[in-house]
């Protein structure tokens, strides 16, 4: 069987298609040579004007098949020209993707940098960073896995903060609508870890500020034992929403086990939170703040933001409580089985905690208001010394024989309310005062929390005669002393001190203002 001859028409039809062909993939070269992005200078060019800095790159390779683009290593990235300042970014190699079709229409399908390292300069440091345009690129997806970012810290000597980021994905960059980005990365104080999705933008050029974010967060496994005084292992979660400059979060907080490192006791703590943070400046303002732990629940507002005459940013907290137990409070700090008291208790406080450098202790400010209501002592011995003060104060006699089934029921108890200034590390009491069945003190002072020393003066007012309010050698003392006290109506006034340590506190009459005011008088007596 013959084959079927094409004609001649037919063949000129072919020869004249195939030159066509071959004319426009010419064109398409020639086209594709004069517009072609992915060469050294242009690529770096695009890049500096994409960050606002200088571009060096060690190598530089192009790509032509299977995708167009190109692949530079060794990049840096310097925004401060001066010798010896380390570059903003660096990156071991950077691959840059596009397609052929994206070469007329600045599209690029992929930028991944590998070995990309980020340094932040401390901040006060004038350097002068200004807002990058928005790129004229449209990106499919920018990945940078394994990157790291370093926060320079102000202080000489002290090593930056480093993030290390396991992945980290930003897609549809350049477009119209916000980038998606997703991000795995390990978080230095508390050392955690955090994984966040979101949107991002788009791009607010003229107020970057106003650039729209939001996304959810996880945080695990944060260590909270790096701060000093406190331990536990964090977990969070939560979700966030608005533009840079304010920042919404809605979050949870659980800490199982959190402890006060001096303290012997562990607690359930958790937190409710909504917060407002101004990327720009790093302002953050936590308000409120709800926490629990045992029976407690605490109220709150916290910002850390820059104050006006100081340098760095200052902590600034309202903190409140009603109806809490103050046996929960006082169990985080101590080290016996029980808490020394129990009782109901209310407070409010404004804390201050500047960014001097200072002990923590000297450099926190605290003004504030508390309350323990139907409050007793859980010790035994304490207890006992409050029941008979209170016998004694409503003249009330204690038989020996009784005394033990009576101080078992730890029916007597007291109530304790003040006001309190901490500076430099030392509280000052004014307005302190606590009553029992009988008695009532009033008392002022301070106390150092740097030495634990106490030094609380004041009066005893009772109901009855001073003696009986204790038994033995001190009745018998008392009762010489009764002449030198000045008697009311309805009982008597006597000088009280609290002096010692907080582990190892004495109670005790305090005679010496009252001895010196009494001498002129027994003077005047005796020349009468």
């Amino acid at each position: 069987m013959q084959p079927i001859a094409i004609q001649r028409p037919a063949r000129k039809t072919l020869t004249l298609g195939v030159m066509v062909l071959c004319v426009a993939f010419a064109a398409f070269i020639a086209l594709g040579a004069i517009y072609w992005s992915f060469n050294r200078a242009a690529v770096l060019k695009d890049l500096a004007e994409a960050s606002l800095t200088d571009v060096n790159a060690g190598s530089f390779r192009r790509i032509y098949f299977p995708h167009p683009g190109c692949v530079l290593q060794h990049v840096t990235f310097r925004h401060n020209p001066k010798a010896g300042t380390p570059p903003l970014i660096s990156v071991e190699t950077l691959r840059i993707e596009g397609s052929f079709t994206g070469l007329f229409t600045s599209h690029l399908q992929l930028i991944r940098a590998e070995g990309m390292h980020l340094l932040i300069p401390p901040g006060g440091s004038e350097e002068p960073f200004q807002s990058p345009q928005r790129s004229p690129f449209v990106i499919d997806d920018l990945i940078a896995d394994g990157a790291t970012l370093n926060v320079a810290s102000g202080e000489p000597g002290k090593q930056p903060l480093k993030f290390s980021f396991h992945t980290f994905s930003l897609s549809g960059i350049g477009g119209n609508g916000p980038a998606i980005f997703h991000a795995r990365f390990s978080n230095p104080e508390p050392p955690g870890e955090i994984t966040t999705d979101g949107k991002f933008g788009p791009w607010s050029e003229g107020d970057v500020g106003a650039t729209q974010v939001s996304g959810d967060y996880m945080f695990e496994h944060a260590d909270l034992g790096v701060f000093p005084g406190i331990s536990g292992l964090l977990s969070s979660s939560g979700k966030f929403a608005g533009v840079l400059k304010r920042i919404e979060v809605e979050g949870d907080t659980d800490v199982p086990h959190f402890a006060v490192k001096i303290s012997s006791h562990q607690a359930p703590l958790r937190t409710r939170f909504h917060a407002v943070v101004n990327a720009e400046n790093g302002d953050t303002f936590l308000q409120p703040v709800n926490a629990t732990f045992w029976k407690t629940s605490l109220w709150s507002q916290v910002s850390v933001a820059k104050q006006s005459g100081q340098p760095g940013k200052t902590v600034s907290l309202q903190i409140a409580s009603r109806g809490g137990r103050i046996q929960d409070i006082l169990l985080l700090f101590a080290r016996s089985p029980r808490a020394p008291m129990s009782g109901l208790v209310s407070f409010q406080a404004s804390v201050s905690i500047p960014s001097e450098r200072q002990p923590f202790l000297e450099k926190v400010r605290l003004d504030g208001d508390f309350g323990i209501n139907a409050g007793g002592f859980t010790k035994g011995d304490t207890q006992k010394s409050v029941n008979r003060l209170s016998k004694g104060a409503l003249g009330e006699q204690s038989h020996p024989e009784n005394e033990a089934a009576e101080d078992a029921s730890e029916n007597v108890l007291s109530d304790l309310k003040g006001h309190v200034i901490l500076k430099n590390g030392t509280a000052r009491f004014s307005g302190l005062s606590f009553s029992v069945p009988g008695a009532l003190a009033q008392l002022q002072g301070t106390y150092s929390l740097i030495t634990e020393k106490i030094d609380l003066r004041g009066t005893l007012k009772t109901n009855s005669e001073v003696s009986k309010t204790t038994t033995g050698m001190k009745a018998v003392m008392l009762k010489v002393l009764e002449p030198f006290f000045k008697k009311k109506r309805m009982g008597y006034v006597v000088p009280i001190k609290i002096t010692g340590t907080y582990d190892h506190p004495s109670f005790g009459l305090d005679l010496s203002d009252r001895d010196d005011k009494k001498t002129p008088d027994k003077k005047t007596a005796s020349a009468r």
